[in-house]
């Protein structure tokens, strides 16, 4: 009985229209098989949901079948001559087989002779088989190209939208559900000063999940999205951005204020107050670090934070760690050494805040004109790359890219220049606000967020040192004179 290596192959676009289902190959190939008198030993399929690393993989495995088996078996058996070969490459591979391993190339509903006007035949079926394979790859891209230029998704849907169909055509609409979701997210990363894993956890507490089977969102999953541009109304394709029809989930004033945050890096995995760069160790100078440690309780697991210098574990380095709460007592101790009894020197310390607002209004003005000159060059620079592309100077990916470009770069300026107009009162305002602080309650301080604290920090220190565990700051003007206490200590009284 003679024996056969039997490959189909189909693609859910030729079983659509002809008909080529692997069940219909599977019988016509078992059939001839029969008629010889033989049968398949081993049967080979590459469906219609294969990946091209699949079919590569699948092909491969049966050239290396028949290699090794090649004194066993009687012949490959395909449906058709392009069922066996995409491209030349694979073609060559299989007239190897039976130039130099005896393994017989057979079509069976292409039947050729094993001659050279046979090979000949089979040379040109190939050849068309290829062309075919690369027009189409062609057809496809210039087809996804047109999608896009005419501002719909080419693929699925980013979550927040929907793939749906109207009228025969595939378009994307808003999900009801994860629009909402989207929104919200931005929101609260822009305005609210999360991390990425604190934005988790409120997505968790207010019932906004991610997916059905997933109700928590994972951290990277919210960084991506925070990266999305298809979320201001843009669709990406080669590494490129073009307009979409698409509904907008989010302004551009939000997103620029979120890819800024971004940028800066102000995430991270654990929103320390003390961590970064803010604090160095007195015995090494490296800078201290925090690391958050959960221990379970009756209550429940509680959180605990520690500070420590990163060469903690370094040679002989004094092993110390201090406790969020110990720092916040000392900066709390700082804070509370500022407060003023007497109502004319606080408002003598008001109108010094006010004054050095206004030295610094000159310098602000002058960075305004200067983003003001740049913002105009960039327009500038749009309105010619526009010319070029209607004069038909620059191709279409060229002016895609370039037009990016521009429009971040202007986005970016003007978002410098709402940060600038914006950041001189608030400034004099939080300065003002601390003052204020250091006057109130001393409780404040402890109700305040990780942001908060932070730009009390910022305001108030200009830098800091751990000497073993007491933070010794180098405290800015004009606090270093309250909290020095030269008003009370060293005044003439007057």
């Amino acid at each position: 009985m003679k024996r056969f290596v039997a490959l189909a192959r189909v693609s859910s676009r030729e079983q659509e229209r002809e008909g080529f289902s692997l069940e219909v190959q599977e019988e016509a190939l078992r059939h001839y098989a029969e008629l010889q008198g033989g049968q398949i030993v081993r049967f080979f399929r590459i469906a219609e949901t294969a990946s091209k690393s699949d079919e590569r993989k699948t092909f491969k495995e049966l050239v290396r079948y028949a290699k090794k088996h090649c004194l066993e078996i009687d012949g490959l058996l395909f449906y058709k001559l392009d069922r066996a070969a995409r491209n030349l490459y694979d073609y060559v591979e299989l007239e190897r087989l039976e130039s130099e391993y005896n393994v017989p190339f057979i079509s069976v509903a292409q039947p050729t002779d094993s001659n050279p006007a046979g090979r000949m035949m089979r040379r040109t079926l190939a050849n068309m088989a290829s062309f075919y394979t690369e027009q189409q790859s062609v057809d496809v891209r210039e087809g996804l190209a047109r999608r896009v230029q005419e501002g719909w998704f080419i693929g699925l849907a980013p979550y927040g939208y929907k793939n749906v169909r109207k009228n025969g055509r595939g378009i994307v609409e808003i999900h009801r559900r994860n629009g909402k979701t989207v929104k919200r997210i931005f929101e609260l990363f822009a305005f609210h000063s999360l991390t990425l894993d604190q934005l988790a956890e409120k997505l968790h507490e207010e019932g906004l999940i991610y997916r059905d089977s997933t109700h928590k969102f994972p951290r990277s999953s919210l960084h991506n999205i925070l990266r999305d541009r298809a979320y201001i109304g843009e669709i990406e394709h080669k590494g490129n951005w073009y307009p979409g029809k698409h509904e907008p989930l989010v302004d551009r004033a939000t997103w620029d204020r979120v890819q800024t945050i971004l940028g800066g890096h102000v995430y991270q995995s654990h929103e320390l107050t003390y961590a970064g760069d803010r604090i160095k160790c007195g015995y090494c100078g490296h800078r201290i670090t925090g690391e958050v440690k959960s221990k379970q309780t009756k209550a429940g697991p509680k959180r605990y934070i520690y500070y420590r210098c990163t060469y903690y574990n370094k040679g002989d380095h004094p092993r110390i760690r201090i406790r969020e709460a110990d720092f916040d007592a000392q900066v709390l101790a700082i804070l509370t050494k500022m407060k003023i009894e007497d109502e004319g020197v606080q408002e003598w310390f008001r109108t010094v805040l006010a004054s050095k607002t206004r030295d610094t209004q000159l310098d602000s003005l002058s960075q305004r004109h200067e983003l003001q000159r740049q913002e105009s060059l960039i327009v500038g620079q749009q309105d010619r790359l526009l010319n070029m592309r209607l004069a038909e100077e620059i191709d279409e990916a060229t002016f895609a890219a370039k037009q990016t470009e521009l429009r971040d770069r202007l986005s970016n300026m003007k978002l410098q220049l709402d940060v600038l107009d914006r950041s001189h009162d608030e400034y004099a305002d939080l300065a003002s606000r601390i003052f204020e602080l250091s006057q109130s309650l001393t409780d404040k301080w402890l109700t305040a967020d990780v942001l908060e604290k932070r730009q009390i920090l910022e305001i108030v220190f200009l830098n800091c040192v751990l000497d073993d565990v007491t933070l010794c700051p180098t405290i800015r003007k004009p606090f270093d004179v309250l909290a020095e206490g030269l008003i009370s200590k060293k005044s003439r009284g007057d």
